[in-house]
């Protein structure tokens, strides 16, 4: 019996891995670039709590950093077993 098609349902799905990996690897470039912003606007974030706008960026930025993470459970998810 495999992980995979046990009666507790589908918990690992290596088809939607391996599918997601390409579109994983772009999220990841694109959480370099939120780290980067988070960086930079947190303590802009600090020095001038009034300003909306930073904050804002920075809770972009934390979406772009979840992304890779984000893409690879919504593949998995979508390919069954």
């Amino acid at each position: 019996m495999c992980c995979c098609c046990d009666d507790e349902g589908c918990e690992c799905r290596p088809l939607g891995f391996l599918l997601g990996l390409p579109f994983a690897f772009l999220a990841l470039l694109l959480s370099i670039v939120g780290v980067v912003i988070w960086i930079i606007g947190l303590p802009l974030s600090c020095i001038c709590p009034c300003c909306f706008c930073i904050t804002v960026v920075v809770e972009f930025a934390l979406g772009l950093i979840k992304a890779p993470i984000l893409i690879m459970k919504w593949f998995t998810s979508k390919i069954p077993c």
